[in-house]
């Protein structure tokens, strides 16, 4: 009854107390005087309160004529202390830092998916940019073609404004909607638009996060609509080994020997797939004789 609530005092007083207020800190001199005068008031209280309340022989276990109060006792019973101290701090910090652990993870991943969803909405108003900007020039010409864009672009309204919700949607979802972007430019650009999207594999069950491909597509009309050449588009996937495998190849014509730069899509695609997959991902991109070629290998599993 003396013992044990002692050891509560002086284990509780050092990881409460002298380890959040020196140790951290780093002021190890101080922590180490205070941590020896309580280990000298424990000495003196659990010896005094024994041989008052309990037995003038506060030490039967010693052998021989050891005496209490000696070096020998001091240093047993300071062992003793020592041991449950750092027993039990031992426990504390780790538990500790578990904790810690678990909030950093929360915290970042809480980060993550403010980034992720801050990304997502960027790309919207992007997207509205470019296709409302077709809109006007068809507009402005007083193309009879105007009513279809609106409709079409309602349909990819719900794919952009709803879906990006989701952090993941099925990849014939995306192609469908990669479908009905290539049905909008063709509003615009009437037969000059030649595309076709090449499919490889079993797709049903495959999930991706939304707004993936999209940008590259926009992409591929933005640099190949300077002249009045043909817009000539090419997609594939494939989906192989575990893989998927997406290849967007295009016409662009060259300015200054250089290849076509990027807007806020493509550099929101690229952080996303940074954020989303690590450097489990691939993404390379190559012009040659006009023509662009985008291509990302992205993990199916689960990691």
């Amino acid at each position: 009854m003396i013992e044990f609530p002692l050891n509560i005092v002086i284990t509780y007083f050092t990881i409460y107390y002298l380890i959040p207020k020196y140790i951290l800190p780093k002021k190890y001199l101080q922590f180490f005087v205070l941590f020896t005068l309580s280990l000298m008031l424990f000495y003196l209280t659990r010896t005094g309160l024994n041989y008052i309340l309990v037995t003038k022989n506060i030490w039967p276990e010693a052998q021989g004529s050891q005496e209490p109060f000696t070096v020998i006792h001091i240093v047993e019973l300071i062992i003793g202390a020592v041991y449950v101290i750092a027993l039990v701090s031992a426990i504390k910090l780790t538990y500790d830092w578990l904790n810690e652990k678990k909030r950093n993870d929360d915290l970042q991943r809480m980060q993550l998916e403010t980034e992720l969803n801050f990304l997502k909405s960027q790309i919207q108003p992007h997207f509205f940019f470019n296709t409302l900007n077709n809109l006007y020039a068809l507009v402005i010409k007083k193309s009879p073609k105007a009513p279809n864009v609106v409709l079409k672009l309602s349909e990819i309204m719900q794919y952009v404004l709803y879906e990006v919700k989701e952090p993941k949607i099925s990849l014939m979802k995306s192609i469908n909607y990669l479908y009905s972007y290539l049905e909008l430019e063709r509003l615009r650009y009437g037969e000059r638009v030649k595309s076709e999207i090449n499919i490889e594999g079993n797709i049903d069950d495959i999930e991706i996060p939304p707004l993936l491909f999209l940008p590259f597509l926009e992409n591929c009309f933005k640099h190949g609509t300077n002249h009045n050449e043909d817009i000539k588009v090419s997609i594939d996937f494939v989906v192989k080994d575990n893989f998927l495998y997406f290849t967007v190849e295009n016409n662009f014509v060259k300015n200054n020997n250089e290849a076509p730069k990027h807007g806020i899509g493509i550099e929101n695609v690229k952080r996303r797939l940074q954020l989303l997959y690590g450097t489990a991902y691939s993404l390379k991109t190559r012009s040659k004789s006009n023509t662009y070629t985008v291509n990302l290998k992205l993990p199916l599993y689960e990691d």
